[in-house]
C-alpha cells in the first residue's frame, strides 16, 4: 500500500481471518493488555501516538473492523454495530486474551462495551473517549441529524465522495486541526466505492440501532464498578459533554480527563496528555 506512511504508522502488521475475510491488526509491547476499539470512519491509524508513548510498559492490540483500515473491505457483509461485536469477541478469544483494559472510541463504546458486559470476566479495566451506550432519539439534535440520515442523499455521498473521513472527519476536530498529509491516511482505506460500505452501515446504525444502545446502558450494571477512566476532548462538535456526564453517573468508580480543546479525537488531537492519562490511571491500578 503505497499510500500507508510507515514513519507515522511504524508497526508489524497481523492478520485474523474470520469466515474467510482479514481482520488487520497490531500487537506491539509486552506487559498487561490494552485492547483499543475504533470507531468511525477511522483504524487503528488514529491510536499509533499513543501506542508508541504506552509500548514500553502495556502490551498494546489494536484492531481494523472489517470494512476498515487495513482489514478486507468485501462489498457484501455484514457490516452491523452488532457484527462487528461479535468479531470483536471472536478476536478476543482467539488470542486468548485476559485481564484487558478495554479502550474504546466512538462506535468502538457500543462495540467494545456490548463485549465486556457479555464478557466481564475478561475485562479488568475500561478506558472510554467520546462515546456512547444509549439511546439518543429523544434528543433534539438527534431528532434533526436523523433527518440527514434518512435521506436518499447521503449512501450517494457516502458511496461515491468518501463523505466521513474526507469531510465529516476533520470536520470534528477542536483546536487542534487535523494536517493535510494526515487526512490521506484516513481517505485512502476506502479506495473506491465499493470499499465504502463500512461507514455507510455506522451512519445507518445510528438511525437503526437506538434501541440495542438503550439495551447495552440498561445492562451495564455488569461493568458498571470496574475502574473507569473518561478522557474527553471537549470541543467535540457531536458528542458533547453532557454525555461524559451521563457515563459519569452510571460508572461511579471512574476518573476523568477533561481536554477542553480537544474535539472528537483527543487520540490524534492530544496524544501524549492521551498517554499520560492511560498510565497514570493504570499505575494505580
Amino acid at each position: 500500500m503505497r499510500w500507508l506512511d510507515t514513519k507515522e504508522y511504524p508497526f508489524t502488521s497481523n492478520y485474523f481471518e474470520l469466515n474467510g475475510h482479514k481482520l488487520h491488526y497490531i500487537d506491539e509491547g509486552q506487559g498487561e493488555t490494552i485492547l483499543f476499539v475504533h470507531g468511525t470512519p477511522s483504524w487503528s491509524f488514529d491510536f499509533r501516538n499513543v501506542i508508541k508513548r504506552l509500548k514500553s510498559d502495556f502490551r498494546c492490540i489494536a484492531i481494523d473492523h472489517i470494512g476498515f483500515g487495513l482489514s478486507d473491505k468485501p462489498e457484501y457483509y455484514d457490516y452491523s454495530t452488532q457484527n462487528h461485536s461479535k468479531t470483536l469477541e471472536s478476536f478476543v478469544n482467539y488470542k486468548g486474551l485476559q485481564n484487558v483494559t478495554l479502550l474504546v472510541h466512538d462506535f468502538g463504546g457500543p462495540i467494545g462495551l456490548n463485549f465486556a458486559i457479555r464478557h466481564p470476566e475478561k475485562v479488568k479495566n475500561i478506558i472510554i473517549l467520546n462515546s456512547w451506550l444509549w439511546s439518543s432519539k429523544d434528543d433534539p439534535k438527534f431528532i434533526k441529524l436523523s433527518k440527514i440520515l434518512k435521506s436518499p442523499l447521503l449512501p450517494f455521498l457516502y458511496r461515491y465522495f468518501n463523505f466521513s473521513p474526507r469531510y465529516i472527519l476533520p470536520k470534528s476536530f477542536g483546536d487542534h486541526k487535523l494536517p493535510k498529509q494526515l487526512l490521506k491516511q484516513y481517505t485512502k482505506p476506502f479506495a473506491n466505492s465499493t470499499q465504502r460500505n463500512g461507514t455507510q452501515a455506522f451512519a445507518q446504525s445510528l438511525l437503526h440501532d437506538q434501541n440495542w444502545f438503550q439495551e447495552l446502558w440498561n445492562k451495564k450494571e455488569a461493568i458498571a464498578e470496574k475502574p473507569v477512566l473518561f478522557i474527553w476532548g471537549m470541543k467535540d462538535p457531536v458528542i458533547k459533554p453532557k454525555y461524559l456526564d451521563k457515563f459519569s453517573s452510571g460508572f461511579t468508580n471512574s476518573k476523568i480527563t477533561r481536554l477542553e480543546t480537544s474535539g472528537h479525537f483527543p487520540q490524534e488531537e492530544q496524544p501524549d496528555i492521551v498517554a499520560q492519562s492511560v498510565l497514570e490511571f493504570l499505575r494505580e491500578r
